[in-house]
């Protein structure tokens, strides 16, 4: 028996040894590159994640000539409270930047190996590569003779669907990308919400161009669900906010839950109906905003429509849509039904409402002359458009 527990014991000190210096041996890396979040005209914060504690900060440059190595560039940390935060997701906030004006980035992330006391051990740096590539870069936004943008949703984990769509998109031409919501079927981990639709979202385009979420009822689901917020922050620091680019107000909904929060797969975990009402009170502020109130073009995006009989559905048609109405909206893109359907204005619905289906990519130009919303399908026809013209 003792030579037994003596074999026992040597193997359990023999895993422990090699699980220490398997921990020892990681070493720090940038697990998921940096996306944009929350850009407005003079703001704009920057995300990334480490596998191991650190600190983080941004190098930031403006769009001259000069390398990046140029020069001594000005550091932003992750910090609050005056500290530098510690983690493995990292958020760096930069304000006092110029409407409509290109900056490139570098990210940086530092080790935290030990903090014990007042004392602080640091581990090895990493960071985005600006040597032999370009470095990384946004466009803040701002005056324009057009806004152009394309919608996907209900995307559910399928990375290879939201590929091709992006494919049609015309990235390059595109100011921003709006992700309408359900992009996954529930939110269980950092890992499974890269891997269903964020990483393939910074190879395509979040490093260097927008993307702007409207939260959809699934990413309402699951364990990491309540981890949402700190991926996606917002300029209002809410799940609902609004924006401009050039002559287009944006007023972005968060939708919540589709069914009563008594509904038994909710679990008693959810309290939307009071979230919605919240909501409505600062819509009723929203749009007497100056830039929502002189917009050329006013438009509302929001995951659920206000139609269908559910009772999610009719909470944004009691709540939502009569502050909607006397504002003047002129469009609401939705999604949710995973069909495509235009409904046209109603004594209800001041506006028409285009429901993407989770299949199509809705591609928008609003010039001077004319908003266009083209509904396309993956094998790149038209399947329908709405047009409208600009309210002044």
């Amino acid at each position: 028996m003792y030579k037994y527990l003596r074999y026992v014991a040597l193997a359990l000190l023999h895993l422990l040894i090699f699980d220490g210096n398997a921990q020892q041996s990681e070493k720090i890396s940038l697990t998921h590159l940096p996306y944009i979040q929350g850009l407005t005209e003079q703001s704009v914060s920057i995300l990334w994640t480490t596998n191991l504690p650190a600190t983080g900060w941004v190098e930031l440059a403006p769009d001259d000539s000069s390398h990046f190595y140029h020069t001594e560039r000005p550091k932003y940390f992750a910090a609050a409270y005056g500290f530098k935060k510690v983690g493995t997701i990292h958020q760096v906030d930069l304000t006092g930047l110029k409407p409509g004006t290109k900056y490139r980035y570098r990210v940086y992330s530092q080790e935290v190996t030990k903090h014990v006391g007042v004392n602080v051990e640091y581990g090895k740096v990493v960071a985005t590569g600006v040597y032999r590539q370009e470095p990384l870069s946004f466009v803040t936004l701002g005056p324009s003779q057009a806004t152009r943008f394309s919608v996907v949703n209900d995307i559910h984990g399928r990375s290879d669907v939201l590929n091709k769509l992006l494919d049609l998109s015309d990235l390059p031409s595109q100011d921003f990308i709006v992700f309408n919501g359900d992009m996954v079927d529930n939110l269980l981990s950092e890992q499974q919400m890269f891997d269903g639709f964020m990483d393939t979202a910074i190879k395509r385009f979040a490093s260097n161009k927008p993307m702007f979420y409207s939260r959809g009822n699934h990413e309402t689901r699951g364990p990491f669900a309540i981890a949402y917020p700190h991926y996606f922050p917002t300029p209002t620091g809410k799940l609902y906010y609004q924006f401009q680019h050039g002559e287009t107000a944006f007023i972005v909904l968060d939708c919540g839950e589709d069914k009563p929060d008594s509904d038994m797969e909710y679990s008693g975990i959810v309290e939307m109906d009071n979230y919605r009402t919240q909501q409505a009170k600062w819509l009723e502020a929203a749009v007497e905003e100056s830039s929502y109130k002189n917009a050329k073009y006013k438009v509302i995006i929001c995951h659920m429509p206000p139609f269908g009989g559910w009772h999610g559905e009719q909470e944004i048609l009691d709540k939502f849509v009569p502050i909607l109405n006397r504002s003047g909206a002129q469009i609401m893109l939705s999604g949710h039904l995973h069909k495509h359907i235009i409904k046209q204005k109603t004594g209800a619905v001041n506006f028409p409402i285009i429901v993407n289906s989770n299949n199509n990519l809705l591609k928008v130009n609003l010039t001077s002359e004319q908003g266009s919303f083209k509904v396309i399908d993956q094998q790149g026809k038209i399947v329908d458009e709405v047009k409208i013209k600009p309210l002044h």
